[in-house]
């Protein structure tokens, strides 16, 4: 994820980082020398057809429209996303609490809240298919970061794990009844939030309608130099690729805010997240907090 101020106007202009321009440059350049041939041809060659620029306003407004609505379903994506792991850190702190106030200070306490820990951690290796082994064993010890490693949901392993240690408590007495309750509600509640991410990342926006939006943006801007060669001239290039940056932009935003856990620069910075709830693991421990991860060159992983 970027995070800088924003540019004065003239960096607006230059700045590169975080945006799509070097994604579509290819596609721009390409809608412009295509306007060039096209000038070309009709000028010194062959009268070509000319396309009346109402008709492409009407066609470019139609395409606008899609464009936004699918852009708009990919931001509900990534904030929601984004909301779901605001939850999963508010829900690690609420349990930090809950065994500070129904089981107190001891092994177990220590024991499940490493497990927390070790739930982000393999919950965010899922979602970007990443080993998050390393991250884990000094949490819950090498034999059972392997075991939870090896199951088919690992962060899964490591809710269940939180249960049955939770449950031994039980078995002993060590929980009272509303205890039991409070706590059996933050860990659904943590459970609510992986299956809400997972289904994020397993059901991407309908190909279909990508596909009709991409094709419906190629031949808009490649029929766009016949409506432009007559009203703009030599201007055509320069405004043809404008309206491809628009477009292809767009296009390419929306790409990267659909599936919000990939590493690029533009996703949700889940290694920032995952040292957020180490922070507060570590502090409801009295263990020394690590150090919270700062942006890298404007950018937060």
């Amino acid at each position: 994820m970027i995070v800088r101020e924003h540019p004065s106007s003239l960096q607006l202009f230059f700045v590169m980082q975080g945006s799509v321009v070097p994604k579509i440059m290819g596609r721009i350049i390409g809608v412009a020398v295509l306007s060039v041939i096209v000038l070309l041809l009709d000028q010194h060659v062959v009268t070509l057809p000319h396309i009346s620029i109402g008709a492409m306003s009407i066609f470019g407004v139609a395409l606008s429209l899609f464009l936004g609505f699918r852009n708009n379903a990919a931001y509900d994506r990534w904030w929601e996303a984004r909301k779901l792991w605001g939850s999963m850190i508010a829900d690690v702190r609420n349990l930090g609490r809950h065994m500070c106030v129904f089981v107190g200070k001891g092994a177990d306490r220590e024991n499940i809240l490493s497990c927390a820990v070790a739930f982000a951690h393999l919950h965010r290796g899922f979602l970007r298919s990443v080993d998050a082994r390393a991250d884990i064993i000094a949490w819950i010890g090498k034999e059972k970061a392997d075991a939870m490693i090896a199951r088919k949901n690992p962060a899964d392993a490591a809710l269940r794990s939180m249960a049955d240690q939770i449950g031994k408590l039980i078995e002993r007495d060590a929980i009272s009844g509303f205890g039991q309750m409070t706590i059996s509600q933050t860990l659904s509640s943590l459970a609510l939030a992986q299956a809400g991410c997972e289904r994020i990342v397993t059901t991407p926006l309908p190909f279909v309608y990508s596909l009709l939006v991409r094709r419906t943006t190629y031949l808009y801007c490649w029929l766009l130099p016949f409506a432009l060669i007559e009203s703009t001239s030599w201007f055509a290039p320069i405004f043809a690729a404008v309206v491809a940056y628009v477009f292809f932009g767009l296009q390419a935003v929306t790409n990267e805010l659909e599936l919000p856990f990939r590493n690029v620069q533009n996703g949700l910075p889940l290694d920032a997240l995952c040292r957020t709830i180490e922070i507060s693991v570590s502090e409801a421990l009295d263990r020394p907090p690590p150090t919270a991860l700062s942006a890298t060159n404007h950018v937060l992983s």
